[in-house]
């Protein structure tokens, strides 16, 4: 028997499989691991205390340290990261053709005002083509299925923005497609655009991959989306920390490794066309690592999501890698 037993939540990534199919163990620790197919699930679960470590939203973990004392600290652990800019969908006869068009507009926002994605691009927005949040009227909601309130965490909303919630069996994919609203800012992509079957809905980047790699040239940042957090008392108990951060590092370089070792073979393992080409560009563009853990790779991201998560009104002070993150891993 382990020191220690943990209840672990997080979504079966391919770079999280090597933990779940027991290739990777967490040294000095029982595991449980717990996942869901909608990862909001894994979240509720972890802010309700029913969960030791989990993926979490770093808005959502954010968010606890307004509350009287955050009950978590985060391990520098990003399983999911994604740009952004292809989040944003437009109604064609919208009049919105630049970013700057969205002031003045209404723009729907998937599952939360201030989700994870929402908070990188309203920073975007402000900072790159000058539209603040408070320059559009917001509609929260659920893309293709209504979803409720999650009224399982703070939800803060700052004086002089309007925020609504969609009611009923409303949903932000039909009410953008029949003009209710401009714009949407969601991750998941609208059926309709994804079938065909509408005429009325695209993407306001159109080409959004060169605007996304440009994003990155320019900043060095590759969004995160999720961090690990683990619950305080825990994080205190000497070496627990590293040994997770360790089991998610080795899990992640175990799939990194395979797509190297398959670019000699151009990747047969893998069913899309050309993806050979592709891995050697974004190998390119994005490093050697291009999917880091640690905090020294990631304090420029990090930093930049919690100043937005501030400037927003989410955070009732700008918070700090060292406030947010467990000391003992503040050296990775």
């Amino acid at each position: 028997m382990s020191d220690t037993e943990l209840s672990l939540g997080v979504y079966r990534y391919e770079h999280t499989e090597p933990l779940f199919d027991g290739r990777v163990t967490i040294a000095g620790a029982d595991v449980a691991l717990h996942t869901s197919p909608l990862i909001s699930d894994v979240f509720e679960r972890m802010a309700k205390g029913e969960l030791d470590v989990a993926e979490f939203g770093l808005t959502y973990f954010l968010r606890t340290f307004d509350l009287p004392e955050s009950p978590f600290l985060a391990l520098p652990i990003f399983p999911n990261r994604n740009f952004r800019h292809s989040a944003l969908f437009v109604n064609v006869d919208s009049g919105i053709e630049r970013p700057e068009d969205l002031a003045g507009k209404t723009v729907g926002e998937f599952a939360l005002w201030g989700s994870d994605p929402g908070v990188w691009m309203k920073g975007v927005l402000a900072e790159e083509y000058g539209v603040t949040p408070e320059e559009v009227r917001w509609v929260i909601g659920g893309t293709d299925h209504p979803i409720p309130e999650f009224d399982w965490i703070p939800r803060p909303v700052p004086e002089g923005v309007e925020v609504r919630h969609t009611e009923g069996a409303q949903t932000l994919a039909a009410m953008l497609e029949a003009g209710e609203i401009d714009a949407l800012l969601s991750v998941d992509v609208p059926a309709a655009l994804l079938d065909g079957s509408t005429r009325k809905i695209r993407r306001l980047f159109v080409d959004y991959e060169s605007v996304e790699r440009d994003y990155f040239r320019r900043t060095g940042i590759h969004p995160m989306m999720h961090v690990v957090a683990i619950r305080r008392e825990l994080a205190a108990r000497p070496g627990l920390a590293r040994s997770i951060y360790r089991a998610f590092d080795e899990a992640k370089t175990l799939v990194q490794q395979r797509y190297r070792d398959d670019a000699r073979k151009q990747h047969m393992s893998v069913v899309t066309p050309w993806f050979s080409a592709l891995f050697a560009e974004n190998r390119a563009l994005l490093g050697e690592d291009w999917w880091p853990y640690g905090l020294a790779a990631n304090r420029r991201a990090v930093e930049t999501f919690l100043r937005y998560h501030h400037e927003q009104g989410l955070s009732a002070r700008r918070l700090t890698c060292a406030e947010v993150f467990v000391p003992e891993l503040l050296d990775t």
